[in-house]
């Protein structure tokens, strides 16, 4: 299957003005011995390519970035997501022997060659962002370009940032998550509001239990065990897998036009995101100005208005 040959005679017109949902179909792809799950929107008008997002956590599953069905409906274009091993529809034993960033890499690796996406446009959000940057040092063919969505090249300057702006919560709140980090209880209530409080401030700005359920992985699947161990047990402490993932010095080797966003509030903060920005060769950057971590739901017209800009630039 080809995406890139997939033809709609829906116009843009008719899309706009409520025609039927683009058509959705479900898979999944064999992935070292399990089944990863994979899901398509919309199809490409001749002349685009489809677009391959990337999800964040680890284990965050696809669904947060769901918002980019927007760019199926509105713009012709297929876009496709995937749940890692250990997430969402993709459930599977803890896989501590082998989940890694380099087991993601090759996951990312053999979705594209299951689903025939020889020539396609990646986007990766959060972690997914670190992942496609990862990817894209190793000068894989056939990415028209790539959507880095404030993805950090440093997990260790990203913990200093985000204790930089935990340091601007108010004193009880700041010293509740502190001595979580030490005795490792992030159940208490004060731990939960002053987590809730750093989430609305630069994660999103409305709560999961808020959100449209639509872009909130479903309590019964899985994403947790694949986040502690890789990440840790909170967004302030790495103790995971990724513990001093670092790939600063090789974002030179970045050949894929890059597009990188970011939001103003977000806790992928400018410095950051300048890191970034700074070293892989012509990126460009948009900043969404009052947007949290969640820049692509909270901006969300805008968002994939900016992103299907910049792919139409590289095909």
């Amino acid at each position: 299957m080809h995406m890139s040959t997939k033809d709609t005679t829906t116009s843009e017109a008719s899309r706009t003005a409520g025609a039927p949902a683009p058509r959705i179909r479900e898979g999944y792809v064999p992935f070292a011995g399990y089944q990863t799950y994979y899901r398509i929107v919309g199809e490409c008008e001749p002349g685009k390519l489809p677009l391959l997002a990337i999800h964040g956590g680890p284990g965050a599953a696809h669904y947060y970035i769901t918002s980019l069905d927007g760019i199926a409906e509105k713009y012709g274009r297929a876009v496709i997501y995937y749940d890692a091993l250990g997430c969402g529809k993709s459930p599977c034993p803890p896989l501590y022997d082998k989940w890694s960033a380099e087991f993601a890499e090759e996951e990312l690796v053999c979705v594209r060659e299951a689903l025939g996406l020889d020539h396609v446009h990646l986007l990766g959000q959060s972690w997914g962002g670190m992942l496609a940057m990862q990817y894209a040092t190793h000068l894989p063919a056939g990415v028209a370009s790539m959507v880095v969505a404030s993805g950090p090249a440093s997990l260790d300057l990203w913990l200093e940032e985000a204790i930089r702006l935990r340091s601007y919560l108010p004193k009880e709140m700041r010293e509740a998550l502190e001595q979580a980090d030490r005795d490792g209880d992030y159940t208490r209530p004060e731990v939960v509001a002053a987590s809730n409080e750093y989430y609305r401030r630069h994660v999103q700005k409305q709560l999961d239990s808020e959100l449209d359920p639509k872009y909130v992985r479903p309590a019964d699947e899985p994403g947790d065990e694949l986040y502690h161990f890789m990440q840790g047990k909170s967004e302030f402490v790495v103790t995971g897998k990724l513990s001093h993932w670092d790939i600063t010095d090789d974002l030179y080797k970045i050949e894929i036009p890059t597009l990188y966003t970011s939001g103003g509030a977000d806790e992928c903060t400018p410095y950051i995101a300048k890191q970034v920005v700074d070293r892989i060769p012509n990126c460009e950057w948009e900043l969404f100005k009052g947007a949290t971590h969640n820049a692509h739901v909270e901006c969300k017209d805008e968002y994939n208005a900016c992103v299907e800009r910049f792919m139409e630039q590289h095909e």
